[in-house]
């Protein structure tokens, strides 16, 4: 049976939150399964303190309450901690690239700790899943697998149920290649800049991919109206939209000098 080929450490990862909001909501919990090349796996689960209440509706999915995290560490205490651990990993998850690795980076940019994804691969185990079958976690692990997914919304359960349907799906498709790079380049969609996929490239240039200039160049609109830049900076959109669109504004301040 085909398996993962690892050229370096892939880190799966499940988290628990507050809500669905990249930019406002909060990670309470964080598993992490690292996958060495040699098969071996070690495993980090941390409860953390979102310094937020946790609505109702989400304590209803995961089952976890602000008495629960009441003491846990804040991410900012965690970052370095986390960051160490996932250090040289590439990084793999169910509906990880519009979720769960989008959260992680705010975090991360909230905490001041630089984690550096500009190097890394990302393989989305949903993308693949919906490419082929086009259905849901626990129907995942059911197809793939042929289990029962227990603790379900447990990012420690989930994490693992990931990992198992991505060996699986290697078994059942036999053109899927078998390493991260392939399989990264199988699942991205879009050519995104941001996680949250407010700017895009087309045709070699950024692009805003919303609102009343979508389609339009990023730096024609800003070239023409500068204002728009503050009025993004200051709404609220996700830190990581911010920082590649202050990366794309600051580019053209210093071809101007």
């Amino acid at each position: 049976m085909p398996s993962l080929l690892l050229k370096r450490p892939l880190a799966v990862i499940d988290l628990e939150t507050t809500g669905t909001n990249v930019a406002s909501d909060r990670i309470i919990e964080i598993a992490i399964i690292k996958v060495f090349p040699d098969k071996t796996t070690q495993s980090k689960v941390k409860r953390i303190n979102p310094g937020m209440p946790i609505p109702a509706g989400s304590t209803a999915i995961h089952g976890i309450r602000d008495e629960d995290v009441k003491d846990a560490p804040t991410f900012k205490q965690a970052a370095h901690e986390l960051k160490q651990f996932m250090d040289n990993c590439d990084l793999a998850g169910y509906n990880s690239n519009r979720f769960d690795i989008p959260l992680l980076v705010e975090e991360f940019l909230r905490a001041s700790v630089e984690f550096d994804i500009s190097k890394r691969k990302f393989v989305d185990v949903q993308r693949i899943f919906h490419l082929m079958e086009k259905r849901t976690l626990a129907a995942a692990y059911k197809f793939y697998c042929d289990k029962q997914l227990e603790n379900a919304h447990s990012a420690e359960a989930d994490a693992l149920a990931t990992y198992e349907i991505l060996e699986a799906q290697l078994g059942r498709y036999e053109h899927l290649q078998q390493d991260v790079d392939a399989l990264a380049e199988f699942t991205k969609e879009e050519d995104y800049i941001d996680f949250a996929r407010r700017l895009v490239m087309q045709g070699g240039q950024e692009v805003f991919n919303f609102g009343k200039y979508k389609g339009r160049s990023v730096r024609e609109v800003l070239k023409a109206e500068p204002q728009y830049y503050d009025w993004m900076m200051k709404a609220d959109f996700p830190l990581n939209t911010k920082q590649k669109l202050s990366e794309i504004f600051h580019n053209m301040m210093l071809k101007k000098m």
